[in-house]
C-alpha cells in the first residue's frame, strides 16, 4: 500500500501557520509529501526546507489573483497539489496548513487505509475534528464548527476539491466514505488578537475579494475580538507531540468566559439535542457514510 500526502501553503511566516507541525504530523503515515508553495512574500520556502525530510517534494505555483470569491483559489491550488502525487499511490492524504494529526492516530489511519484499499466502493476516509479557539485550552463545541471531514481520498483523477477545499467531491456527487477512529486538531484560530486579525485581513481576499464590505473590514483596527463565540468547552486531552514547542510558549493573551452560551432558541435546542444524542441533524455534509 502506498499513500501520498499533499498540502498547499502561501505566506506561512506572515500568517503564522503551523504548517511545519502539520507536515510533520502526517509524514509517518505517508510515503511522499507534496508541498505546493504559492507565490509568497515571506520565507515560506525556507521554512518548508528546514524540515529536511526526504519524503517532502516541493512544487511551486502562482495563485490566480482573479479568483477572489468563495475560496475557489484554494480548491484550484489543492487540485494542483493533488495532481502532483505519485500515480501509483492507493490513497492521497490531504492536510491543511493549520491542521495536525495526533501521533496516537497514525497506526489506526494506516490500518483503515489498508483495510479499505481494495474496496473501490470506499472513496474516502472520514476524520473527526477538534477546533481550538483563542487559546490551546478551549475548543468550539457548537454547530458552527464542522465535526467531521474527509482527509484521505482514493487516488482518482475525477475526485476534486470542493468549494474552498474544505472537502472533496466527484463532480457534484458526494464521496462514499468510511468513518475511521482518528482526529484532526485544527489550530487556525489560536493566535494573538493582533495576529488573528492580520491573518483574516490577509486571507479574506480569497473569499471576499473586491466586495465593498471586505474593503471596509480592511480599515478596521488590527485586533480580533475573540468574545464573538457561541459556545466553547475546556480541552482536557493532550496536544500532539509536534505541537510541543508552540504550546510551551504559552497561550495568546486572550481572556474567555466559557460559561457563556450565546445561542438563539432554535440553535440552543439543536445544541442540547446533539449533546444528549451525539446526533447533529440538518448539518452540511460533503460525504456519504457507507
Amino acid at each position: 500500500m502506498k499513500i501520498s500526502g499533499f498540502t498547499i501553503i502561501k505566506n506561512a511566516v506572515l500568517n503564522d501557520y503551523p504548517v511545519v507541525e502539520a507536515i510533520l504530523s502526517v509524514l509517518p503515515v505517508v510515503d511522499e509529501m507534496i508541498v505546493s508553495i504559492g507565490d509568497s512574500e515571506d520565507e515560506t520556502e525556507a521554512l518548508i526546507r528546514s524540515i529536511g525530510n526526504p519524503k517532502i517534494k516541493i512544487i511551486y505555483s502562482v495563485w490566480d489573483p482573479e479568483l477572489k470569491k468563495g475560496g475557489k483559489v484554494l480548491a484550484v491550488e489543492t487540485d494542483k497539489a493533488k495532481a502532483a502525487c505519485a500515480s501509483d499511490s492507493d490513497w492521497l492524504f490531504y492536510i491543511q496548513a493549520d491542521e495536525v494529526i495526533p501521533e496516537q492516530y497514525h497506526a489506526p489511519i494506516r490500518d483503515a487505509a489498508l483495510m479499505y484499499k481494495d474496496n473501490k466502493k470506499v472513496e474516502g476516509l472520514l476524520f473527526n475534528y477538534l477546533h481550538f479557539y483563542g487559546t490551546y485550552d478551549y475548543v468550539g463545541d457548537s454547530r458552527k464548527w464542522y465535526s467531521k471531514e474527509v482527509r484521505i481520498i482514493r487516488n482518482d483523477k475525477t475526485i476534486t476539491a470542493f468549494r474552498d477545499a474544505q472537502g472533496f467531491r466527484k463532480g457534484n456527487t458526494r464521496l462514499n466514505v468510511k468513518q475511521i477512529p482518528a482526529w484532526v486538531y485544527h489550530y487556525g484560530w489560536v493566535k494573538s488578537p493582533e495576529l488573528m486579525k492580520r491573518k483574516l485581513k490577509n486571507t479574506g481576499v480569497f473569499w471576499h475579494g473586491d466586495e465593498a464590505s471586505f474593503q471596509e473590514y480592511l480599515k478596521t483596527e488590527d485586533f480580533f475580538d475573540y468574545n464573538e463565540f457561541d459556545s466553547l468547552k475546556k480541552f482536557l486531552g493532550k496536544h500532539p507531540a509536534v505541537m510541543k514547542e508552540r504550546v510551551s510558549k504559552g497561550n495568546p493573551d486572550v481572556q474567555l468566559d466559557i460559561t457563556q452560551k450565546k445561542f438563539s432558541f432554535k440553535k440552543r435546542l439543536l445544541y442540547w439535542f446533539e449533546k444528549k444524542t451525539g446526533i447533529r441533524p440538518f448539518s452540511f455534509r460533503n460525504y456519504r457514510i457507507s
